[in-house]
Order: C-alpha cells, then sequence, then structure tokens
C-alpha cells in the first residue's frame, strides 16, 4: 500500500530548516545526501556540491518528513511552491498506477525511471497544480 509523505523544498537551508525540525520532533535522519553524491557534478560549485539532495527525518508511525535543497543554479523554491507530496510505492503496479493516473492531464517534471540511488522515480505537477512525487524502491526489503 502507498504511503504519503511531505516533502519540502528549499533554496539552500535545507540542513539547517531540517536541524531545527528534528530539534522539534526529535529522531535522527535515515537517509541525508548531499548534491556531491551524484555521478557528475562537475557543473556544480563546491558550496553547491554540499547542498542537501535528500534528507528525511521520521516524525512519528509511518509519516516521514522528507526535504531537498534545489538543484544547484535552479531557483525558485518560493512558499507555496515548495512542497511535493511524496508517494513511497513497493511494486510496479501501484507505481505505474499512481503515476499515469495522478500525471493525467498535468506537467511532467522528470519522467518516472530507474534513479542511481537504487529507485523507480518521477515528479509532476498535476492538472490541479499540486507537486507530486513517487518512490519505488527496487528492493524495498533491503
Amino acid at each position: 500500500m502507498a504511503t504519503i509523505n511531505p516533502y519540502l523544498n528549499f533554496d539552500g537551508n535545507c540542513e539547517q530548516a531540517f536541524n531545527f525540525y528534528k530539534s522539534v520532533f526529535g529522531g535522527e535522519f535515515t537517509e541525508l545526501n548531499r548534491f556531491s553524491e551524484m555521478p557528475d557534478t562537475s557543473t556544480f560549485s563546491p558550496a553547491d556540491a554540499q547542498r542537501i539532495m535528500h534528507i528525511t527525518l521520521p516524525i512519528g508511525g509511518d509519516t516521514v518528513l522528507m526535504g531537498s535543497d534545489n538543484p544547484p543554479g535552479i531557483s525558485g523554491a518560493a512558499n507555496g511552491s515548495n512542497i511535493h507530496i511524496s508517494i513511497q510505492t513497493t511494486d510496479d503496479a501501484e507505481t505505474d498506477k499512481l503515476y499515469h493516473g495522478l500525471s493525467a492531464g498535468g506537467q511532467i517534471t522528470m519522467p518516472l525511471t530507474q534513479t542511481f540511488w537504487g529507485a523507480r522515480f518521477g515528479m509532476w505537477t498535476d492538472k490541479f497544480g499540486i507537486h507530486w512525487m513517487i518512490n519505488q524502491p527496487v528492493n524495498p526489503s533491503a
């Protein structure tokens, strides 16, 4: 069954924000990846490479607060457009159904594809202007 988590986008202060959230909610980050971990970082300055590519903070039950900085060189984390609804799925059929259904009539930001971090992932804005992302780990039990 799919789970839905808030995904917050920042313009360079994701780490600061998530350290604040951690001080309020408690717990530990279960993932923290920087843009420097991407396969090709040749276009990033040393400072931009240290931006957060993905961070997760479990905040109770099955809810996980997730976030990232905008990719280096891309601005636009404006209030109101700085959040995505992140769907976590476990199998191809569910992933395909939700991705194709929710993106119908909308605008694909990143087509559903296999990623370097070991998941099928896609991003889009639906026909109502809501930002979505979907992530299906290749091996969810690993």
